[in-house]
């Protein structure tokens, strides 16, 4: 879960945060918003969500899907998701009484956040280490399918393709491994794919790996 407005936020208050998709293709998106402290999700109270539809089909992680919102001065939260690239765009209004809250509520919620923070620490390193393994897998597979692979000798590239499907499977057959197990994957990964990512670009007179190690700017929907 990503936060966008914080705890004692003057009001009124306006935020923005830019996300983008999370498989191939992806023409809809889900906007979740959540009221609460924790990390995850099934620990925060639901507000309430909406889709946004029409979304051109693009590899993933390249929509930028900018996600607004905006708390007035009657205490009515708007949130609206826009898509940079089509301008589509959709919007839901949450009112104050929607978000009633008690105080008591308000101070159970800020106990069990301080009470779970170590935990909470545990789960957001985790979900990190996972993230990057999978980013990883899909930048290998695309990468050794696209210029740069049409580059490598044939026994990099089937390398680089066997050791992502491995990693792919793994990720699969694992959605419960610690952080540790993700990044021993990970790394496992790296020295099969960076030596023929550099042999590649040696032969095609280039430099660094931007397709296989640019960080992604955007959280994911």
């Amino acid at each position: 879960m990503t936060s966008v407005i914080p705890r004692n936020s003057p009001i009124p208050t306006k935020r923005a945060k830019m996300f983008t998709t999370y498989q191939d293709r992806q023409t809809t998106v889900t906007i979740t918003v959540f009221e609460g402290e924790r990390s995850m999700t099934k620990d925060n109270r639901l507000l309430g969500k909406f889709d946004l539809t029409g979304i051109a089909p693009a590899p993933r992680g390249t929509p930028q899907i900018e996600v607004t919102l905006e708390v007035d001065v009657n205490g009515i939260l708007h949130v609206g998701a826009a898509d940079k690239g089509t301008g589509r765009s959709e919007k839901i209004e949450i009112s104050s009484a929607g978000r009633s809250i008690s105080q008591e509520e308000i101070e159970r919620m800020v106990q069990e956040a301080e009470e779970f923070a170590e935990e909470d620490r545990k789960v957001r390193d985790k979900v990190d280490a996972r993230n990057k393994l999978e980013a990883y897998v899909y930048s290998a597979r695309t990468t050794a399918d696209g210029e740069l692979g049409a580059k490598m000798n044939a026994d990099d590239r089937e390398r680089v393709k066997e050791a992502a499907r491995e990693a792919g499977e793994w990720l699969e057959a694992n959605p419960e491994a610690d952080k540790d197990d993700y990044a021993e994957k990970l790394k496992e990964l790296e020295d099969v794919c960076s030596p023929a990512f550099a042999a590649a670009y040696g032969n095609a007179g280039g430099g660094h790996d931007d397709d296989a190690e640019e960080d992604n700017d955007h959280d994911e929907l």
